[in-house]
């Protein structure tokens, strides 16, 4: 590790090597630029993409690509209102049948039982631009519609078109959002008018790195990517990326008041903060791959991708920002220059106040922060899970609309009926065994065979709404009913139990796994066992307040009906991943200073010098999630929003009161089995003066 950081360090702190490396990353810019570009043509955006790989609904949407060429998926049309809503749906239904594939036919319309609505199911080509087609749709319903009629589109065509307007544009305006808000936080951080841009750029070659790796990967080695993997993974590389950027600038900045030559001062900065950067990067990228492990494909592209994402802003951030740094000079922190010889100015601030509070009642700090993080985690235990289609949107799209028109005059699963899938010679008999079923409104007359006539599909209306409870239950009866004759039960109803069911399987497989891989790194890193375990488990117990806090907002505040089955998951592994991040960043500093100061003064020092440079990582990461909860989409926004308390917690509480005091009341034990856990020199005035052997009051009375 020490060789190979000396290496590193040597390219980009080195009089030729700081200009082969950007001329080295100008070049890697100009070839990869136009691949980052191509991200969009690899997300999968499939029926599948969401979905468990495996489960019973994603073997059906298989099994139904057989049945032709193209992909349908029906578009549903719903008339209701005082007005003539005959000729409005028999108005469309000869502008409807442009749109509708070759060899099948726009329904006729369907009376409501209590004769006040009526629907029409256009059938589409999955293949074909299917937002653009829904789109023309609705303008042209919108158009035809007389005076006194409501006209609706949605079903699975309109709610998926729905889904991704979402997306449409997420890259390029999380891009700008992300961008602006940490250029907004670096000038406020640094006050200088040039040093916030050296960050910025570099965070910008990680990002064209990032997206052509990722398009790279997608296209030729399978990587999953999906539009929330997409969109998550430029907050993601701003957000990390800067948190290096700020944490190497800071101590640079440190070397540059020790030494004269600002190449020596860099080199010193990499291999001194290298470590603790590595272990960051190497903890959350092997922390988000454990993702890989997840049933969920969403899941699974969302670790994957992100850990591309981390590793590329690791290279941009020991590469291309030293050499910049070194590059510009000492002039690019004006004002506030660091002048060779003069002492930093972290001695009197609020940090060094803070540490003394902290040392001089270390047990009575950190009980304090365990009950304060307690109550929070209470909450908790009181949240809702589960969203139904209406509530994972802000406002209500035409679909869900369209849905609630249906269930007021249909049956609630009209729209959107379960697929099943049997051998022919079996569909008598799994036609009448679903027709039993009770929660079952009626089994479609019309049928599709594949074109050998092997396979029959058929639609089963539900008389519940699809994301309804009942209509999850009546899909486990029905699963009962037809599973025996070899028939497949799929559809929106499906995929949504499926989902929900892999997800608390994910989330007891991949949290014990993030948790052995993260105690694993800080192992390595800190060569001991206590402190990693208890540094695990403030993690841990900050993830669950941040849990109960965010419920605590989503309920009265923000008003969200629940949470959505992939928060506990995804928060977990980015919140342990992210949030141990800081405390690497805190124990490294703390290790080197105790093996020349003493656990104590060692531990205060280290407090004092990573205090506001990892308070401002901690504002700029928790900024950039912060932007999810101004979208549209529920999931996105909790997401976001967990994360970001998250962050806060870890920054301002974690990292800052409860690490530092368990440090300073276990002592030397803190760091058992490890060689600092044996007799440390304590300085006495100007050097070592041997073991340690005052009584903790006056240890006390010293570092305050």
């Amino acid at each position: 590790m020490r060789a190979l950081l000396q290496r590193v360090a040597r390219a980009p702190g080195g009089r030729r090597g700081k200009w082969l490396v950007l001329l080295a990353w100008l070049i890697l810019a100009v070839a990869l630029g136009p691949l980052a570009g191509k991200l969009g043509e690899v997300e999968d955006s499939g029926p599948n993409a969401f979905l468990p790989r495996g489960a019973e609904s994603a073997r059906v949407n298989t099994e139904l690509q057989k049945f032709r060429t193209d992909t349908v998926m029906p578009a549903v049309v719903v008339y209701t209102g005082d007005g003539d809503t005959q000729a409005a749906a028999a108005a469309d239904r000869g502008a409807f049948a442009r749109h509708v594939p070759a060899g099948l036919a726009v329904s006729a319309p369907i009376p409501s039982e209590d004769g006040k609505a009526l629907m029409t199911v256009v059938p589409l080509n999955l293949d074909d631009d299917l937002t653009g087609t829904v789109d023309r749709l609705r303008q042209v319903a919108g158009a035809n519609a007389p005076p006194g009629v409501d006209v609706r589109v949605g079903g699975p065509a309109g709610s998926l078109t729905d889904a991704v307007a979402v997306f449409d544009g997420l890259d390029t305006t999380l891009l700008l959002a992300t961008g602006l808000v940490v250029a907004v936080l670096l000038l406020l951080t640094y006050r200088s008018p040039v040093l916030w841009l050296l960050p910025l750029l570099s965070v910008g070659f990680a990002a064209v790195l990032t997206q052509a790796i990722t398009y790279l990967l997608a296209r030729h080695a399978g990587l999953p990517v999906d539009p929330q993997s997409a969109g998550v993974l430029m907050v993601l590389v701003f957000g990390v990326g800067t948190d290096y950027a700020l944490l190497l600038i800071a101590r640079y900045r440190e070397e540059l008041h020790r030494h004269k030559d600002r190449h020596e001062a860099m080199r010193i900065a990499l291999r001194r903060s290298g470590p603790a950067v590595l272990a960051s990067a190497a903890t959350i990228a092997v922390g988000l791959s454990c993702l890989a492990f997840a049933d969920i494909n969403s899941s699974r592209s969302l670790g994957l991708v992100g850990a591309v994402g981390v590793v590329c802003g690791l290279l941009a951030m020991v590469t291309v920002l030293p050499a910049l740094l070194v590059v510009t000079g000492r002039w690019v922190f004006w004002p506030f220059v660091p002048r060779h010889g003069t002492p930093t100015r972290h001695a009197r601030t609020v940090w060094s106040r803070l540490a003394a509070a902290v040392a001089l009642r270390p047990r009575r700090s950190w009980l304090m922060s365990v009950a304060v993080t307690g109550v929070l985690a209470i909450s908790a235990l009181g949240i809702t899970m589960g969203l139904t289609q209406a509530e994972t949107f802000h406002t209500k799209p035409e679909s869900v609309v369209a849905q609630e028109r249906i269930s007021a005059h249909y049956p609630s699963g009209a729209s959107d009926p379960a697929d099943v899938v049997t051998r022919t010679e079996r569909a008598a008999e799994v036609r009448a065994a679903a027709a039993a079923v009770d929660g079952v409104a009626r089994v479609e007359n019309d049928t599709e065979h594949t074109p050998d006539g092997d396979l029959t599909a058929m639609s089963v209306v539900l008389r519940d709404a699809p994301d309804s409870r009942a209509a999850k239950e009546t899909i486990d009866e029905l699963r009962e009913a037809v599973n025996p004759l070899g028939a497949l039960v799929g559809g929106t109803t499906a995929e949504s139990l499926d989902t929900q069911r892999a997800a608390d399987r994910d989330l007891t497989t991949v949290v014990p796994i993030v948790l052995l891989v993260v105690l694993a790194v800080l192992i390595v890193l800190l060569r001991a066992l206590v402190a990693p375990l208890l540094l695990l488990g403030t993690v841990v117990l900050s993830y669950f307040a941040a849990l109960g806090a965010s419920n605590l907002l989503f309920e009265h505040l923000l008003g969200f009906a629940g949470v959505d089955w992939s928060l506990p998951l995804m928060g977990f592994v980015f919140l342990v991943a992210l949030g141990i991040d800081y405390n690497i960043f805190l124990m490294h500093r703390v290790r080197e200073e105790t093996g020349r100061l003493g656990h104590e003064r060692g531990v205060v020092e280290g407090l004092i010098s990573t205090g506001g440079v990892i308070t401002s990582a901690g504002v700029v990461l928790a900024a950039t999630f912060a932007i999810f909860a101004v979208l549209p989409l529920v999931t996105m926004a909790q997401l976001g929003v967990l994360v970001g308390i998250g962050v806060l917690l870890d920054t301002f509480l974690v990292r800052t009161v409860l690490v530092p005091a368990l440090a300073l009341d276990l002592g030397r034990r803190f760091w058992w089995p490890g060689r600092l856990s044996r007799a440390l020199p304590r300085i006495d005035g100007d050097g070592p003066v041997g073991a340690s052997c005052t009584g903790p009051r006056e240890r006390r009375h010293e570092v305050a």
